[in-house]
């Protein structure tokens, strides 16, 4: 396994340059492990542009570990909805209420913290760093793209061995002390600098340590799963000034969505069409015109007002805006403040 020579000169190269060109970042402004650990919940599969807003409001509601364990799960997942993948703020609520409930400090142990739902080896890793100051390898996706270009790595990331080299060459540049500049520093070489398609190779601060023959080669990864296309199809039905909806008990589950339509039931025109990915899948959401119909247990009505409030994913909430638009339009009325809701 290659190893860099010179570790300490990498890392004052690398630090010289986080000076002058690091991100400024809220949750870098902080050691509270609270604030830390919901910034890194968040920025699991979301990028940073999305993450900053949905970050300063949901501190704003939840400033501390007892509001959040204290709050319902409609009123968590109404505050993440927009930002998907819903299990992460399931798992941030059920950690909330862990710790509350044995009334101890915040577990500063990478190890304990990995007993926590919803948290792996890097969120331990990082909470240890970025709060309790322990120096502690990281790896996420732009340090995993600035390493496997520095050591020139030729094995697929997402393998075992990757992994682990990926590990073991953090652990080689870690410096003894002051971690969380070292961690910026390297996400932000990575996303900055070290950019996955076009890599800026010509001002990269440490390009005199880089192993790579050619950068936009790496890192490799195994053979991506081919894209499956699914359709889904669902009712719009409106009456009486209110909305049926259906709480989701599968990949939504606890929020509320259009109800399911039988594949049977598809001659009518479809009212909205949609596209939208979902892991290896690419989902075509098709809503259709419906009756008032015998209710089922899990479905519920709504007023338009009362959707402000409620959970609903992204891709039903902005079908449900396009057809209260449409409707209101057609029928003379105001607009539902549904519309300006962030989807």
């Amino acid at each position: 396994m290659n190893s860099l020579s010179r570790p300490a000169a990498f890392r004052r190269a690398l630090l010289a340059w986080y000076r002058e060109n690091g991100r400024d970042l809220p949750w870098r402004r902080t050691t509270d492990p609270y604030a830390i650990l919901v910034s890194e919940f968040m920025l699991q599969q979301t990028q940073v542009a999305t993450v900053l807003s949905y970050y300063k409001e949901w501190l704003r509601r939840f400033p501390d570990l007892a509001t959040l364990a204290a709050a319902s799960e409609r009123e968590v997942l109404h505050a993440w909805q927009g930002l998907g993948y819903y299990a992460r703020a399931r798992n941030l609520h059920a950690l909330a209420k862990t710790i509350h409930r044995q009334g101890g400090p915040f577990p500063r142990d990478p190890a304990e913290l990995r007993g926590l739902p919803g948290i792996g080896r890097y969120t331990a890793n990082a909470v240890a760093a970025f709060a309790f100051n322990q120096s502690v390898p990281l790896v996420e996706a732009n340090i995993a793209r600035v390493i496997a270009r520095l050591f020139g790595m030729q094995e697929p990331i997402d393998t075992s061995k990757g992994c682990e080299n990926l590990w073991h060459h953090a652990a080689e540049l870690l410096p003894p002390h002051a971690p969380a500049s070292h961690h910026s520093a390297m996400m932000d070489l990575g996303a900055l600098v070290c950019r996955p398609r076009v890599p800026q190779c010509p001002i990269c601060p440490v390009r005199k340590f880089c192993r790579a023959p050619n950068p936009v080669e790496l890192p490799r990864k195994k053979p991506r799963p081919s894209l499956e296309h699914c359709r889904e199809h669902h009712d719009f039905i409106f009456h009486d000034g209110r909305i049926l909806l259906e709480q989701s008990q599968t990949r939504w589950r606890g929020l509320w969505i259009l109800p399911r339509r039988a594949r049977a039931r598809t001659s009518a025109p479809a009212l909205h069409v949609s596209q939208f990915p979902f892991t290896h899948h690419r989902i075509t959401l098709a809503v259709f015109p419906a009756s008032v119909r015998k209710q089922k247990r899990c479905e519920r009505w709504f007023s338009l007002p009362d959707l402000e409030s409620v959970a609903l994913p992204s891709p039903h909430r902005r079908a449900l805006t396009t057809l209260i638009s449409a409707r209101t339009q057609n029928s003379g009325n105001p607009k539902s403040k549904l519309q300006n809701h962030r989807s």
